[in-house]
């Protein structure tokens, strides 16, 4: 008889599609190929550590004595507050509209070496995954629009390259104590650039963020506000000009005999916008420090 050839048979199963070895194997091929994926997940809307640092925030109100700030109602009053410090995770998330709420990513596209791996499973986020706080502004003269006069942070290399997915939104309610919103503004407060930015949705491109109504992962073409929308101030002078674009924000009233009229509530959120292209996991290790925001009043 002539010996088995216990090569070949071993061969043979190998190659055989319902041998145990071969599914054993191919089973060890498919968890690489999801924990590769899983990994090149964190490119797109990574989640970015605020714990080894601190990023303060800090609001001015100006142009005059007319024109005052809180971070409470009934105050005390002056002319800039600061706010509480923001210490955790910023989750990226994205919204056309705060008072909808935001959606952040819960799953991606398997992708492949031609396709990149892109979001497109979205669930509401956590009040946790973005930064949210409350100040007051107030009044005595006649009549004031108030503006934006400027937003700044940490104009460092790396803090001014991490501010370029970041937003900061303003809700602003109607006068007085625990009254309905008026109106809402989202700011994109960088227009620079993240070299290795790429825009990660699986609908849409650059420009869109995720429809607020649907939460299929639809997006919406979306333009915020940005640095040429804010009304120029000189601190050394004290001299603020409303340009052609300026957007004005609300106006504050004041009583009678100079009184100050009722304060307007402003809730201000800043987020990563994880459909923005430069937010990636290139940013992932940067911080964001020293977030100010200054309000400036320009009696009409």
């Amino acid at each position: 008889m002539k010996p088995i050839d216990m090569t070949t048979i071993e061969g043979q199963e190998s190659r055989n599609p319902r041998s145990p070895k071969r599914r054993f194997v191919m089973a060890l091929f498919a968890l690489l190929i999801a924990a590769i994926a899983a990994a090149s997940a964190t490119y797109a809307w990574y989640i970015y550590n605020t714990s080894s640092h601190t990023t303060d925030v800090r609001m001015a109100a100006g142009t005059s004595t007319q024109l005052e700030i809180a971070a409470a109602y009934d105050g005390p009053y002056g002319y800039s507050v600061d706010l509480d410090a923001f210490v955790g995770t910023l989750v990226p998330v994205s919204t056309d509209r705060i008072q909808n709420g935001f959606q952040k990513v819960v799953g991606y596209t398997d992708g492949s070496e031609s396709k990149p791996i892109l979001a497109n499973l979205f669930a509401p986020s956590d009040s946790t995954d973005y930064f949210k706080t409350t100040l007051y502004l107030r009044s005595n003269a006649p009549k004031q629009g108030i503006y934006i006069s400027d937003i700044t942070f940490d104009n460092e290399a790396e803090a001014a390259l991490m501010a370029t997915a970041i937003r900061v939104g303003l809700v602003v309610h109607q006068p007085g104590k625990d009254t309905p919103v008026a109106d809402e503004y989202i700011i994109e407060i960088s227009q620079e650039k993240n070299p290795k930015g790429q825009y990660n949705t699986f609908k849409g491109y650059q420009g869109c963020v995720l429809d607020s109504t649907k939460t299929d992962g639809s997006v919406v073409e979306f333009q915020p506000l940005t640095k040429a929308n804010y009304a120029s101030y000189n601190s050394s002078n004290g001299l603020a000009q409303v340009g052609p674009n300026a957007k004005k924000l609300l106006d504050l009233y004041g009583g009678a005999d100079f009184a100050y009229g009722a304060p307007v509530q402003i809730d201000v959120y800043v987020w990563l916008e994880g459909c923005d292209e430069d937010c990636t996991g290139y940013l992932g290790s940067l911080a964001l420090k020293n977030l100010a925001i200054g309000f400036v009043g320009i009696e009409e």
